[in-house]
């Protein structure tokens, strides 16, 4: 039986992916993002799948609940609510304008928050229903020139595990977060700039397809917290067992391996708007493997199509 899934942030990266990866499953969507031209392109990317389009903004008031309203008008129901939504901003803390971080937090937490409350008040009613948000290793450490975001994943990662607590008396309705590393998608590029140097994802990067897939297993296997990242729980170690030297390291780490050699200007990324030039499945930071398995014929080349998303 196909499943109702709303995917929040289904434009470019993380969202996309599991889009695509719902889609491949037969599952009937409901996508949202803020730009609709974006939304249309991903929606002919899921051509298999019956998709509705929702464009939402999700820091606006009532833009979720309108999405829900708009999923269960189309479908009668939703049983898999995903929240991908997220910006990003680079700057020392006491250099990034006040406007910046607080869109960032407003975005990064408390639109997560308010997409919770939604998707929760839809499954208590309903009796059953999996809630599935996307964190980062960046809730367990810290890493400079990132501030808004880090509050924003630590501040969640928080959120998360007292609504689990809270939802100890209803057992059909799941709670999971995902936290990946470091991915190949275009937020870095998207980010807020205040620092003078394009930020990237530092090594070891995984592909969007790959959190898509945890995701999708979060359906059929629930669990409270799952890592997507070979190095995110050396990092978390690092950082609770070694404070005083994670901390020496993380600033040089950060400056050879997160931020390019690109020179820019400050500006505001798509903190306060979306650049749908921008938007994509991948960043580029990695080499498009599915265009490679384009070129293995027969059976072989169709299996690691499938596999890579």
């Amino acid at each position: 039986m196909s499943r109702v899934v709303v995917v929040v942030g289904a434009s470019s990266g993380i969202g996309r992916a599991t889009a695509r990866a719902f889609a491949e499953r037969g599952d009937r969507l409901v996508l949202a993002a803020r730009a609709a031209q974006t939304l249309a392109e991903v929606r002919a990317e899921c051509a298999d799948a019956e998709v509705l389009t929702v464009p939402t903004d999700v820091t606006e008031p009532g833009a979720l609940d309108a999405l829900a309203r708009a999923a269960t008008d189309r479908f009668g129901r939703v049983d898999v609510w995903v929240h991908t939504a997220a910006v990003m901003a680079y700057g020392r803390f006491d250099e990034l304008p006040e406007r910046v971080f607080d869109e960032v937090v407003r975005t990064d937490l408390l639109a997560v928050a308010t997409s919770a409350r939604v998707a929760l008040r839809h499954f208590r009613a309903t009796g059953s229903g999996t809630l599935i948000l996307t964190g980062s290793v960046l809730g367990h450490i810290t890493a400079p020139y990132m501030s808004a975001y880090v509050a924003s994943k630590w501040g969640l990662q928080g959120l998360v595990r007292t609504v689990q607590q809270e939802l100890r008396d209803s057992p059909r309705i799941r709670l999971c977060l995902v936290n990946p590393g470091s991915v190949d998608t275009p937020v870095y590029q998207q980010a807020a700039n205040y620092l003078g140097r394009i930020g990237r994802p530092p090594p070891p990067v995984s592909g969007p397809q790959r959190v898509a897939r945890a995701i999708v297993d979060c359906v059929d296997r629930p669990r409270r917290e799952v890592s997507v990242g070979r190095l995110n729980y050396v990092m978390r170690v690092g950082f609770t067992a070694l404070p005083g030297v994670y901390d020496v390291l993380v600033g040089p780490l950060m400056r050879l391996a997160g931020l390019s050699g690109r020179a820019v200007d400050a500006h505001d990324g798509t903190v306060f708007a979306p650049n749908p030039a921008s938007e994509a499945l991948r960043g580029g930071h990695l080499p498009d493997l599915r265009q490679l398995a384009r070129s293995v014929p027969g059976p072989v080349g169709a299996a690691l199509r499938r596999r890579l998303g």
